[in-house]
């Protein structure tokens, strides 16, 4: 599975255990709702600096969203 579709499928597991929208996080992070959804979907490689705002607006340290799902498939 691509790392980009990886990320994106924990950020949003992490959003939804948060109770937050995807606009509600987008607004949190400084962030337009869409480029969010694309995120979420794999569409968008996004930068650190992103991420680290989104770490912050999740209130979770930002090593949580590298903890990704292994799929046996990617070895």
């Amino acid at each position: 599975m691509d790392i980009k579709i990886k990320f994106g499928l924990k950020l949003k597991k992490i959003r939804n255990e948060k109770n937050l929208s995807q606009e509600k996080l987008a607004e949190l992070s400084s962030m337009d709702r869409s480029y969010l959804s694309n995120i979420e979907r794999g569409k968008k490689n996004i930068s650190l600096e992103k991420i680290n705002e989104l770490s912050k607006a999740l209130e979770i340290d930002i090593s949580k969203l590298f903890e990704l799902e292994e799929n046996k498939d990617d070895f």
